[in-house]
């Protein structure tokens, strides 16, 4: 679903829900993590998190869009949208809102890169989590070069 068919629900819902018309922008926010979405005081958008369609599918999707539409409608009509108010309570329940939105799939961790060096001389080796300047490092040991030998996933680094 692009910004535009977003844009396009959210429209169709607060008109068929609200009785009232959605005049401001509605896009998806990638960025946004641990909530479903999110009304902007200062601008009046809202922001949906695109997982909530691709994890939860369209049904979550439009629970959102109420639960947003809520705090949006309120506010321009001059009450407050706190979720604790009565206000806000009973009007999503009058369209169905979702009170919370599920909670987003957690990703999966990628598997932790090293860094690997070498002394030219001794043959000690370092692991570093960040590439290291070779020009001003020496090796610890007996102050010879060291030598990048690559990136080493966290399982066959030693210990």
């Amino acid at each position: 679903m692009t910004d535009e068919e977003l844009q396009q629900l959210v429209e169709t819902v607060s008109l068929n829900y609200f009785g009232r018309p959605f005049q401001h922008q509605a896009t998806f926010n990638r960025r946004l993590r641990t909530t479903g979405g999110r009304y902007r005081l200062g601008d009046h958008n809202l922001e949906i998190n695109p997982r909530m369609l691709s994890e939860h599918g369209e049904t979550v999707l439009v629970g959102v869009i109420k639960h947003e539409l809520c705090h949006y409608h309120l506010h321009l009509s001059g009450q407050s949208g706190q979720h604790r108010t009565a206000a806000f309570k009973t009007l999503l329940a009058q369209v169905g809102g979702l009170r919370y939105a599920p909670a987003p799939a957690k990703p999966t961790p990628r598997p932790r890169q090293w860094q690997c060096y070498e002394c030219t001389q001794c043959g000690q080796r370092y692991y570093r989590a960040r590439r290291i300047n070779l020009k001003k490092m020496v090796c610890g040991r007996c102050r010879g070069r060291l030598a990048w030998q690559g990136t080493v996933v966290a399982a066959q680094r030693p210990q």
